[in-house]
């Protein structure tokens, strides 16, 4: 049975491919992005199953009046695919509050949000899936990253829980956790720290370097990357997290390495701090 759709972010990058490798296997999408005319684009000749909305996913009445106009078209949204976002760069302090607050808006209270929107539909139909998409950037803090990270941690906190609260409703939730793919990531849609601080004059030109480099250049294929999502999506394993790219996994077994031996320094003066005569948790991990 084809299924329904719901993908932010659809005019470039992940999202955009997506779109297209969807709709060409013959399910339906609702396609938004804050630029109509190239999600016209994408769905032009897909007829009745492509609905193309503009949509900015920070709006909260946006994004309601979208979800209603899908419902009421489609009946359902088998899938929601939050791939909405933009990268941050610079040291945490030179960037402003507003620009703080504006990246953890789009990067995860919008995906939150749409999230949490659609899960009575869901909940209603007892079957669904919700694709957060953070990076392997939403696991490992990287100088000069800061804000990037501190969305992306949150989403994977967000996501985790979700995961393990709804499925015993038949509704499914999956972190996607790419590395450095060929996207719009390293290019003009990242927001740069507004301020300059001399101090940080090294680690802001290493940045600009290194993204001015990458861009264009990155190991990743957006198209191979979308066709394992869309395989894991029609596969009967739902994984917490689905890891893209060989680099990923590459810096997440180093880290995982490196944050053991960390915590294992103070282990003994961490664990001898128990009250007395307490009761141990015995809760189960999930």
């Amino acid at each position: 049975m084809s299924k329904v759709w719901f993908i932010t972010g659809a005019s470039s990058g992940f999202g955009k491919e997506l779109a297209k490798l969807v709709l060409a296997k013959g399910d339906s999408a609702i396609i938004t992005a804050r630029r109509l005319e190239l999600l016209q684009e994408i769905a032009a000749g897909h007829g009745e199953r492509a609905l193309a909305i503009q949509l900015d996913v920070t709006d909260t009445e946006a994004r309601r009046q979208a979800l209603k106009i899908a419902i009421e078209k489609f009946g359902r949204i088998d899938v929601l695919a939050n791939i909405a976002g933009a990268g941050a760069y610079g040291a945490l302090e030179e960037f402003t509050s507003e620009q703080i607050r504006a990246n953890m808006e789009l990067n995860f209270f919008a995906a939150a949000e749409l999230s949490r929107e659609v899960l009575p539909q869901m909940r209603t139909q007892k079957s669904g899936h919700i694709l957060n998409l953070t990076s392997i950037a939403g696991l490992i803090a990287f100088p000069g990253n800061g804000l990037y990270n501190a969305s992306k941690f949150a989403l994977e906190g967000f996501t985790e829980a979700l995961h393990h609260e709804v499925k015993s409703f038949g509704v499914r939730v999956t972190l996607v956790e790419p590395g450095a793919f060929r996207t719009e990531f390293a290019g003009a849609t990242a927001m740069k720290a507004s301020a300059k601080i001399e101090d940080y004059a090294a680690l802001d030109t290493g940045l600009d370097e290194y993204f001015a480099s990458q861009n264009g250049r990155q190991m990743g294929d957006p198209v191979k990357g979308m066709k394992v999502l869309i395989d894991m999506v029609e596969g009967d394993i739902t994984p917490v997290r689905l890891m893209l790219g060989e680099d990923a996994y590459q810096m997440w077994e180093s880290v995982v390495v490196s944050r053991s031996h960390d915590l294992n320094q103070w282990r003994e003066r961490g664990e001898d701090t128990a009250i007395p005569g307490a009761m141990k948790n015995t809760a189960e991990a999930l």
